[in-house]
Order: C-alpha cells, then structure tokens, then sequence
C-alpha cells in the first residue's frame, strides 16, 4: 500500500432519495433512505457503514490467521446497530459486530495473538470507533466466544 493511497466515490441523484453511488472500477450500488422519506430500493448509508464495519472486522480476522499460517475456513459475520435521538436528531450511537469462525481450532496457530490483534488492522472500525461504539465479539464453530 502506498503512503497515502486515498480514494474516491462518487453519487448521483436518480430521483426521491435514490441515489446511484460509483465505485469506479468496481461498478454502481442504488441507495435509498427507507420510508417515510424513501421508498428503501436499495441499502441507506446507515447499513452501507455497518456493511463496511462488519466487512473490515471480518478481512481484518482473516488476515490475522492467516498471518499466523492458520485457516480460519468460511468467516461469517453479522453487524447490528443501535439508533438513538441524540439532541433531537437521529444518530447510530452503537454497532454490535458477531464474528463466526467455521474452521478447526487446531488448524488456526497462535490463534489467541490474532484474536488480539486483529481489530488493529481494520481501518473503518478504527476509524468509526472514534465516534461510535462498536463491540466485537469471536465465536468458535460450537459458538464458544473467543474475544
């Protein structure tokens, strides 16, 4: 990764509240707010921000196993945010991210360094983090928790 790499996206007003969002390279996603206001035709950038929360989380544990020369198998995840009025106005003021490892405990080396590591090297929840609350938690294939 270079020094400062950056990025771009960019939106377009299709009509209402749906807006096209351009990835570039990667091709367009419609977003929507949901009703009243909207018509919900696509994801609101409430859960396009818990998407990239969970997303990070879950590349960010890949990494760190397979760091430490493990295989972590089929990595699931489910993200569930918390919305509140905050002076009056509608604010996610939590996230809870829940990490499920399918794979072999015993085909994951060191895997209590990458548990502790691992929420280091995502960049979104990081940065979320710095005004949201997210809790994170691990659970092994028989849904013992990990971290």
């Amino acid at each position: 990764m270079s020094e400062n790499p950056g990025f771009s996206v960019s939106v377009k007003l299709l009509e209402n509240y749906i807006f096209q969002v351009d990835f570039g390279d990667f091709g367009y996603l419609v977003t929507d707010e949901p009703e009243p206001l909207g018509n919900s035709e696509g994801p609101n950038p409430a859960r396009l921000l818990a998407a990239s929360v969970v997303n990070c989380l879950a590349a960010s544990l890949l990494f760190a196993i397979r760091k430490q020369k493990g295989e972590p198998g089929d990595v699931t995840a489910t993200i569930n945010g918390k919305l509140e009025r905050v002076e009056k106005r509608w604010r996610i003021v939590a996230m809870q991210a829940d990490l499920h490892l399918p794979g072999d405990p015993d085909k994951m080396p060191n895997l209590d360094k990458a548990l502790a590591q691992f929420e280091d090297f995502c960049v979104v929840t990081q940065s979320v983090k710095a005004g949201i609350d997210v809790a994170v938690n691990v659970f092994d294939r028989d849904g013992k928790k990990l971290h």
